[in-house]
């Protein structure tokens, strides 16, 4: 019996680790170093490789494949990093966390925002207007042709684009804060910007509902949109002026963690 139980678990292990090897990964994001290192000392086995500019790590967590991105700052390099990250590896879905400046004076510092979705914040359009009547960025009109993915040869614009509902459902249900902080659902918007004007801050917010501003998430969802991965987008608020609360490295530390645990949480589901 003794060997038959041997011969039984050696089986079962060999069938799992068959089954982890070949699934999908889980692409896991983030901009900076701050925003990534906590996510590569999780992996088992990590393994870095470069193309061009970007740099990944592959590994396991829970006997599970996961690839860290470190996608470099702003819209270009999230962009480039993504399609990068697809075309190599095929991931089963993209996390895409980090940092974020608060837009929404209930939020502060430590919160984390699971957004519902992201959008170009800086693709703005304005009417002609004199030169004696000045600048007026109040009347800018956000500028969807910059979302714009063409399907079927037919081009779609896009006003947003949108987390899998499942994935912030299963986060928002399931994954604790890590520290001291809220977990909330949010519109997140995404710009090559660091606002600190209090008035423009307070004005996205009420024009757009934006619970925080950051520099790549969209551009990553929008490349996650084109090639149908499932995607979404996880910030923790680093920084708000509207509560004079300046940047604070350990957030993005705090924000991995939440990730991670993400990651733990949603394997063993799949298991």
């Amino acid at each position: 019996m003794s060997y038959l139980r041997y011969l039984f678990t050696s089986l079962f292990v060999l069938f799992s680790f068959s089954a982890s090897a070949s699934a999908k990964p889980i692409v896991l994001q983030g901009a900076m170093d701050i925003e990534v290192n906590y996510m590569v000392e999780q992996l088992k086995d990590a393994r870095a490789v470069t193309f061009g500019s970007w740099t990944f790590w592959k590994g396991t967590i829970d006997n599970y494949p996961v690839v860290v991105s470190r996608t470099e700052v702003g819209i270009a390099n999230a962009s480039a990093s993504t399609t990068l990250a697809i075309e190599k590896f095929s991931p089963e879905m993209i996390v895409n966390q980090g940092t974020s400046g608060g837009h929404d004076p209930e939020l502060y510092r430590g919160d984390i925002v699971l957004a519902t979705k992201s959008f170009n914040m800086g693709a703005n359009r304005s009417e002609f207007s004199k030169e004696e009547e000045g600048i007026q960025p109040e009347k800018w009109k956000n500028f969807t042709v910059t979302m714009r993915l063409r399907e079927d040869n037919k081009l779609i614009e896009h006003d947003a684009f949108y987390s899998a509902p499942d994935l912030v459902d299963f986060a928002y249900e399931n994954v604790k804060h890590p520290g001291k902080g809220k977990v909330v659902k949010g519109v997140i918007g995404t710009a090559d910007e660091w606002n600190r004007e209090v008035a423009r801050i307070n004005w996205l917010h009420k024009t757009y509902q934006t619970a925080a501003e950051e520099m790549e998430s969209s551009s990553a969802a929008l490349v996650a949109e084109a090639y149908k991965v499932p995607f979404i987008g996880i910030r923790i608020l680093s920084n708000t002026d509207l509560h004079n609360q300046d940047f604070d490295p350990e957030t993005a530390v705090t924000n991995q963690k939440y990730v991670i645990d993400f990651v733990k949480q949603w394997i063993a589901k799949q298991k």
